[in-house]
């Protein structure tokens, strides 16, 4: 995938990876001792929806927009409310989640490190690594005079080695890597082995996008294979994932997830594919590749 996440914000696969990182947050967060989290592939933190690159592709309308719509069931919207209060306040809109929030009403996006840092407590950290120099400063500006955000321009894989573990013996780590060049999958399974050796009780959120059935296959038996416990997955496709076609498929594998996640994701991600749903082979699927 050529991917600047510009084009691409606000979409199917942010809001899948999104609800699960926030929903990570608020169960760590059921413990007073504070935590670290440290996002490898930060990106720019915000992003402005009426730019020519997101009204090109248009994706975050059939996202985001269309979740701010909908009307999920309490259970749902209740799992959803720390995610789209995030995503609300970014955009001055009412904090009600039952007000009407038509697609005009939308005007930036929150990445990841904006989503992360609103929902911190003042004893949690955020640590943010980005490689490409332009989008590491407009990060640095985003949380300028932030002492609980640190931001630092380094390749996400180096940040693995370098900030792991934390001080603070807790932390959240969320690998997100752009899909450019060939092997990203081998660098996941590698770097996620990597960084379990270094840390070994944190928690960790690996996105990858679907876009061929058997390459995502050898991906799950690769971690499988890799002897790493408590690996659970979580899938969403907007329509049959065919290669060539636009991406409508995306997953993320969580190791030592907190113990409540899986029974949510059980109830989200299922309402999040009804919802997103652009055709037949629409689905997803929650499941442990490896338990205890």
């Amino acid at each position: 995938m050529n991917y600047r996440h510009a084009y691409h914000a606000g979409n199917f696969a942010d809001v899948l990876k999104h609800a699960v990182l926030t929903r990570l947050i608020v169960l760590l967060q059921k413990k007073d001792a504070p935590f670290r989290i440290l996002d490898t592939h930060a990106g720019v933190g915000v992003y402005d929806l009426a730019a020519p690159e997101a009204e090109k592709t248009g994706e975050w309308r059939t996202g985001i927009a269309r979740l701010l719509a909908a009307a999920p069931q309490p259970d749902v919207a209740a799992l959803l409310a720390p995610y789209l209060g995030a995503v609300r306040a970014a955009n001055s809109l009412p904090s009600d989640p039952a007000a009407a929030a038509p697609p005009a009403a939308l005007q930036r996006y929150p990445g990841s490190p904006l989503l992360a840092r609103s929902l911190m407590r003042r004893v949690d950290r955020l640590t943010l690594t980005e490689l490409h120099p332009a989008d590491a400063a407009a990060l640095s500006a985003l949380f300028a005079g932030d002492v609980q955000v640190r931001v630092v321009e380094l390749d996400g894989w180096l940040a693995l080695k370098s900030f792991l573990p934390p001080k603070e013996r807790r932390g959240l780590v969320l690998v997100d890597p752009p899909f450019e060049a060939p092997g990203e999958f081998d660098r996941l399974v590698g770097g996620l082995a990597a960084a379990h050796r270094r840390f070994a009780t944190g928690v960790y959120a690996l996105w990858y996008p679907i876009k061929d059935e058997a390459e995502v296959a050898r991906f799950a038996r690769a971690l499988v294979a890799s002897g790493l416990r408590r690996l659970l997955r979580v899938e969403l496709r907007t329509r049959a994932v065919e290669p060539g076609r636009p991406l409508s498929g995306c997953g993320l594998v969580l190791l030592n997830p907190p113990w409540t996640l899986d029974d949510e994701l059980g109830r989200l991600a299922p309402a999040l594919a009804r919802i997103l749903a652009e055709g037949p082979g629409a689905g997803a699927r929650v499941d442990w590749l490896v338990t205890e």
